[in-house]
């Protein structure tokens, strides 16, 4: 490839990459604000967040014509190649965070009118907060080519499994104890199998990191305890 049709490449890359971070900090804002509404009862602050998912869908289709773009005009070799797709993988992980992120924003409406389960909105908010912060050095490590960064992010991924088990233990125990908590209680559960969903996705980005800085896949990641029997609905 010829010198200045390679750091044309980089430029049009560069361009994109700043694009899937400003997309982050939407999905990063996204989840707080969800969890936050959960734990404030805020509606209003949940619908903002319903309606502020249209700017992140539209954010991965731009992102995603301008990788094919790319690909279309610069063809790239093979580490380039990879990096082009990684970008596009990268936007597509928090395409699927918004939704959940919309999903929580959803359900504050109906738990407001629900009986309150005293303290679950304020652990389900730690949960997302521990997720945030991992999206949050994720996308610092995909903006540096840090590996490393992307590594410890990776790991702490098995405290958001942790936590979900014992949320679903605690909630469970609600459910037993009375009939009346049945509704509210499974709405948690479902909000919290959504925020190990989004460490998941945050895991992959992480992985993506790895893949393009290193050129090899990462290492097999530990898992936190099965919530296996419980599933949450399809978005």
């Amino acid at each position: 490839m010829k010198p200045h049709t390679l750091s044309a490449f980089d430029r049009d890359l560069e361009s994109i990459s700043l694009n899937v971070l400003t997309m982050g900090g939407h999905v990063e804002a996204a989840i707080m604000n969800a969890a936050r509404a959960l734990e404030s009862r805020d509606e209003d602050l949940a619908a903002q967040v319903v309606q502020g998912d249209k700017v992140i869908d539209a954010a991965e289709e731009e992102i995603n014509n301008q990788v094919v773009r790319l690909l279309a005009l610069r063809q790239p070799h093979a580490d380039d190649l990879r990096a082009a797709v990684a970008v596009m993988k990268m936007a597509g992980e928090l395409e699927r965070l918004g939704d959940y992120a919309k999903n929580m924003g959803k359900r504050v409406p109906v738990l407001i009118t629900a009986p309150m389960i005293e303290g679950a909105a304020g652990a389900l908010r730690r949960q997302a907060r521990l997720v945030g912060q991992m999206l949050k050095d994720m996308l610092d490590a995909f903006a540096r080519r840090d590996a490393e960064l992307a590594r410890d992010v990776i790991s702490r991924d098995v405290e958001v499994d942790d936590m979900t088990n014992a949320l679903f233990r605690e909630f469970i125990t609600h459910m037993m104890e009375d009939p009346r908590n049945i509704t509210p209680c499974l709405h948690y559960i479902f909000i919290a199998k959504n925020i190990e969903r989004m460490g998941d996705l945050v895991t992959h980005g992480a992985e993506q990191v790895i893949f393009v800085t290193e050129g090899r896949h990462a290492e097999l990641r530990e898992k936190g305890h099965s919530t296996a029997t419980i599933a949450a609905p399809k978005e």
